[in-house]
């Protein structure tokens, strides 16, 4: 599994979720919990997680829909 995308923002996980799923893209959220841990403030980010094989088209997927990524991503 290699990380897709890394965000705070809840919204952005069920978008690019939705956009992978779509697309028959199998996904794996991490760290969806954390928020027991931080008080539920959302300071943890929340990673986005795909299989090595996939990594290039999610990406691709995710540029398309004006999703940034990170350099190197």
């Amino acid at each position: 599994m290699k990380e897709l995308i890394r965000t705070n923002d809840p919204t952005v996980i069920a978008f690019v979720s939705a956009l992978l799923q779509g697309e028959e893209i199998d996904c794996f959220p991490m760290d969806v919990h954390m928020s027991v841990l931080e008080g539920s403030i959302g300071v943890l980010p929340r990673r986005i997680m795909v299989a090595d094989r996939d990594l290039f088209l999610a990406r691709a997927i995710l540029r398309d829909n004006g999703i940034d990524l990170p350099e190197g991503g």
